[in-house]
């Protein structure tokens, strides 16, 4: 008790300042753990039940373990099913062993497809398996058909409840279909217009449609300049469409052009987040962890990438063991090492940074390449002429010997310039190459900065000052 209290209370932060806007504050918090750990099952329905998806999603992450599967256990059917949708994946996943495969299908049923498949995507198969017995003809037929399409695609993403109306019909019969409760799905931005072979022949706005007088046809007041996404669109191309054309909704089409779905907003923001998540936690080498990890996940996401960088930290030092008797003689160098390869590493890592984010956003063409490995260029240029001139002069005033300081600006200029341009080529020739730029970017351009400035900065040593 007094445990969760404490931890209740370390966590007022923004995020909490954030929830308390919409209902959930500390004190509402505290009191829903209290009532688990009373068994106050009334008590704690009334509690949650006001509290957005969102916040009860929020509410299940923070808890501890144990106190989150009591929750959901006596809330029962009174959870609201879109909370599943908020959780991140590690909690989601011990929450639905907690439901079982019964409840999860009943709380499937009052979620649209693209949702629906987003959280049973994940199970094991033996537990998908039995979910899926367990939903309607009706749901699992949907399900299915989204589980056919390649992961990450836009037929995954997509959810299958549209609204479509044929293109002779006009603006009052159009509202009147939507008022009578014959749509399939509460919430579009869109309503798409088709042919008798369902192939999309335009869209019409909400806003458009009820501006519009009710004896106009919606032929006419239709947009068919509009953008249709193939059903087997990576999801990353989808969310790159939607950013660069500022599009809210658009519809799915599949092989045979025929309109099969729509994406909308909310969905591709968790995709832009999911893709900005997983390219950190690649550039920063610890995988897909989280708070929730156990520790065996945790060490096997962090173990590969701490070894790769074992084996390149060797190859630096096998640089250095090849002028041990250099550095024995001039101590000097000793000290000044660790500066010149610090600066190359974070010059790399800036670079590498934006060449990565903007692969990403799928802002290199052919033009724009070159065009960028010649900006980074010249900046690594001048930033490796700035910085040797500084060098230059620390060394200088430190040691008082202009040979070592001419030698530490020019291993700096070397350096600086090395981890500019290896800072965009690496990431651009992984790319060709297949393999994804964040993953292994840092542990080449560090590499690269690490065995240059060593070799550039003790080789002139050993031919000038010795």
């Amino acid at each position: 008790m007094m445990q969760d209290n404490e931890q209740i209370e370390r966590k007022d932060d923004g995020s909490d300042r954030l929830a308390a806007l919409y209902g959930l504050t500390p004190k509402v918090e505290t009191a829903i753990i209290e009532a688990v750990q009373a068994g106050a099952v009334r008590r704690l329905r009334t509690l949650v039940a006001p509290l957005h998806p969102a916040d009860q999603a929020d509410l299940l992450e923070r808890m501890p373990a144990r106190t989150a599967a009591s929750l959901v256990r006596f809330l029962g059917d009174h959870l609201d099913a879109e909370t599943l949708t908020y959780l991140d994946e590690n909690t989601r996943e011990a929450i639905v062993e907690v439901m079982g495969a019964k409840a999860l299908a009943r709380q499937l049923h009052d979620l649209s497809t693209d949702d629906a498949i987003d959280i049973i995507e994940e199970l094991e198969d033996d537990a998908l398996a039995d979910v899926l017995a367990a939903l309607s003809a009706e749901d699992r037929v949907l399900v299915e058909e989204g589980l056919s399409f390649p992961e990450d695609s836009a037929g995954r993403l997509m959810q299958r409840e549209i609204v479509t109306v044929p293109s002779f019909w006009t603006v009052g019969q159009t509202i009147d279909y939507l008022r009578g409760g014959k749509s399939a799905t509460e919430d579009f931005y869109l309503i798409f217009v088709v042919d008798p072979a369902r192939k999309p022949l335009g869209e019409v706005p909400l806003s458009k449609l009820l501006c519009a007088q009710r004896p106009r046809r919606i032929s006419e007041i239709m947009e068919s300049d509009f953008r249709s996404i193939p059903v087997d669109m990576d999801q990353e191309e989808v969310a790159v469409l939607f950013r660069r054309y500022g599009m809210v909704s658009a519809g799915v089409v599949d092989l045979g052009e025929r309109l099969v779905g729509m994406i909308t907003i909310d969905d591709v923001i968790d995709v832009i987040d999911e893709e900005a998540e997983e390219d950190l936690m690649a550039l920063a080498g610890v995988g897909e962890a989280s708070l929730r990890s156990s520790i065996r996940e945790t060490l096997q996401g962090r173990t590969t990438w701490l070894l790769v960088n074992l084996l390149t930290a060797i190859l630096a030092s096998v640089v250095i063991g090849v002028f041990d008797a250099t550095i024995e003689q001039l101590v000097a160098l000793a000290v000044l090492m660790p500066i010149v390869a610090s600066m190359g590493g974070n010059a790399g890592t800036q670079t590498v940074t934006v060449a990565v984010r903007a692969i990403a956003l799928r802002q290199l063409d052919a033009v724009s390449t070159r065009n960028f490995v010649i900006r980074e260029g010249l900046v690594a240029l001048l930033n490796g002429l700035l910085f040797a001139v500084l060098a230059a002069a620390v060394s200088f005033v430190w040691f008082g010997d202009p040979e070592i300081a001419t030698v530490m600006a020019v291993a700096m200029f070397a350096n600086l310039l090395i981890a500019g341009l290896s800072g965009t080529l690496v990431p651009i020739g992984l790319l060709r190459a297949g393999v994804d730029p964040a993953v292994a970017s840092s542990v080449f351009v560090t590499t690269i900065t690490d065995v240059v400035g060593f070799f550039v900065f003790l080789g002139l040593a050993a031919l000038y000052l010795m």
